[in-house]
């Protein structure tokens, strides 16, 4: 990644995110207004559009098809939270929202200021290269949510003054996909921090660091759905109920492997297996 701190290169990444903003923006805004906002208000203007999107069509999209299509298929009658409760649940995530896009457009001027170790193109470093670049950010950030959920339960004023908020959802009829984002703002945030540090660590892909953020939407809404996919080693719905129901297990985030490596993993076949 030659002169990888010089203007020309960091026009890459400002060119990048103006196309960004024409795809997101360009049809919400008449002619090309928007392009005279500053542009870190453009960019927080794409990431609230473009992540309540998210929310909205994931969230919607799964609750039709497990409550509706499929209801009493996955869950039993009583296991299917009231729309009340869902409502309830959008109304604090929309609440959140506004902060929860902040985080991308801090780490967007992060990068197009040379500040990280972003790379603009696979084709700079080789495919080999960018899948184990990929690997190493992932586990970073996999370490550093673990910790930071666990924290937040375990540093008491974090949890009573940030956490807490999440975990008034602790039962089966009370969780949902809409719950997924269902934070207080600071701690939604917190959790998902380990994004933008692990840029500053390990060669990152801009458009992978990206996509890997609005991800974590639809990550979400699929581990509050109560259902326990048993693909393993995923932290699926299954294992995140149990967090939800004991506050002291599977703080992980995509993998139970740091549950496993802390000492804090609880599997739900075996908790099936001791109900019996």
């Amino acid at each position: 990644m030659t002169n990888a701190s010089s203007p020309e290169y960091l026009r890459q990444f400002v060119e990048e995110t103006d196309w960004y903003n024409e795809i997101v923006l360009g049809p919400i805004i008449p002619g090309d207004a928007w392009k005279r906002l500053p542009r870190p208000i453009q960019s927080w203007l794409r990431n609230y559009i473009g992540g309540t999107a998210v929310y909205f069509i994931t969230g919607l999209l799964w609750c039709f098809y497990i409550y509706y299509w499929k209801r009493n298929v996955y869950l039993p009658k009583d296991a299917i939270p009231s729309n009340k409760a869902m409502f309830l649940q959008i109304i604090v995530t929309m609440k959140a929202m506004p902060l929860y896009s902040g985080l991308p457009t801090i780490s967007e001027y992060m990068v197009e200021s040379g500040w990280t170790r972003c790379y603009s193109s696979i084709g700079e470093v080789g495919w080999l290269a960018h899948a184990v670049y990929l690997m190493i950010y992932l586990v970073l950030v996999e370490f550093g949510i673990y910790w930071m959920h666990r924290e937040l339960h375990d540093i008491k004023p974090l949890y009573k003054w940030l956490h807490a908020k999440h975990h008034i959802y602790n039962k089966q009829n009370t969780l949902s996909p809409f719950a997924g984002l269902a934070f207080h703002p600071l701690d939604g945030i917190l959790q998902a921090v380990s994004h933008v540090i692990a840029l500053f660590l390990v060669p990152t892909h801009f458009l992978s660091h990206m996509a890997l953020l609005f991800c974590e939407a639809v990550w979400t809404a699929n581990v509050h759905d109560c259902i326990h996919g048993k693909i393993w080693p995923i932290m699926g719905a299954g294992y995140h109920t149990i967090h939800h129901t004991t506050y002291r297990h599977n703080y992980g985030h995509y993998t139970i492997w740091m549950d496993w490596m802390f000492g804090t993993l609880q599997d739900p076949e075996e908790e099936f297996i001791k109900a019996k």
